[in-house]
């Protein structure tokens, strides 16, 4: 069993409380990629979730299962080995804290700049496992970002897969693993957080993890449910910037990993960003004709700042609504 450094105890991690029984979703959206309806179904999704699983994909499951075996290789290496890979600033091996603002959960992580590719201080195959994972799931990106762009009717198609194409893309891909909690048993009626309720901010991201559960989103009516593992599938989530793009219409999902008492969980996630530079604002052909701006424009370097600056489950994109209705 992997034992994080300096092991935290229960009191210094997050601790919730579940109001209701936490059921099984069973209503995810499937999409077939090589659906002829794929593009409709997409946008649907969005509209309704914010989320769905995505089969028929093209990406080899050689290429899940290898980066599979060789994060958990890198996981259990010793813990001095670990470390140097790090400490994040904000790129490398951490555990237990996330991000700069006392946000904790029962997680250790890699977290990589993709743009370019950044150097790893870990073992070659696993390095190799890496590059050619994330290439592949860059393309998948740019794909299901066309398809959506059909969906929505966007010219050129391309409008929002340029973003994450663009050769200065603010895209990183995140290694997490969420070793089994023994101490679990011990919280009757309460589950520990291994990443805490949040949305994700970039325009698109793409999920992979083992078959072990623990992720789970919330729906409109504010009901946590349970997303069911499936090591084959992705879920693609929206991002807050394509909220905004979207003027509102595709919505960014609140989601949050519990930690499980018996088997470990590692995720794999693509997050795909646009420049720093970029202007974030509602696209006008997505807009209705009299429809009003739910948002102010701003760079996506003002909306990482305010990011940073903020704690996990925080509305960081009620700070560019637009007031003036």
């Amino acid at each position: 069993m992997v034992v994080l450094s300096q092991p935290a105890t229960l009191d210094h991690c997050s601790l919730i409380k579940t109001c209701k029984p936490t059921g099984v979703f069973t209503g995810i959206p499937v999409i077939d990629l090589r659906d002829g309806e794929a593009k409709t179904l997409i946008v649907k999704a969005c509209e309704e979730f914010g989320f769905f699983k995505l089969v028929n994909h093209g990406v080899p499951i050689e290429l899940m299962t290898r980066l599979e075996t060789e994060a958990l290789r890198f996981f259990n290496l010793p813990q001095s080995e670990k470390d140097e890979a790090g400490p994040p600033a904000p790129f490398g091996y951490g555990n237990k804290r996330i991000g700069l603002n006392g946000d904790v959960g029962w997680i250790e992580y890699l977290l990589l700049n993709t743009n370019p590719l950044a150097s790893l201080n870990t073992p070659e195959n696993f390095r190799y496992a890496v590059k050619e994972y994330i290439e592949a799931v860059k393309r998948l990106a740019f794909e299901v970002l066309e398809v959506m762009g059909d969906g929505l009717k966007i010219e050129p198609r391309d409008a929002l897969s340029g973003l994450i194409r663009d050769e200065k893309s603010d895209s990183c891909f995140r290694l997490n693993h969420y070793p089994p909690c023994s101490e679990l048993q011990a919280l009757s009626g309460r589950n520990l957080i291994g990443f805490g309720e949040h949305t994700d901010p970039q325009i698109i991201s793409i999920l992979r993890s083992n078959n072990t559960s623990g992720l789970q989103i919330c729906l409109r009516d504010r009901t946590w449910v349970s997303v069911p593992p499936d090591q084959t599938s992705f879920i693609i989530n929206v991002g807050d910037a394509l909220q905004v793009l979207s003027n509102g219409r595709l919505r960014s999902v609140r989601h949050r990993v519990l930690a499980g008492s018996v088997k470990s969980r590692v995720s794999m996630i693509y997050f795909g960003g646009p420049p720093m530079s970029e202007k974030i604002a509602p696209i006008p052909s997505l807009m209705a004709k009299g429809e009003e701006r739910l948002y102010k424009e701003f760079t996506w370097w003002e909306y990482k700042n305010s990011a940073s600056k903020s704690r996990l489950g925080d509305n960081r994109l009620g700070l560019f609504e637009n007031k003036t209705q």
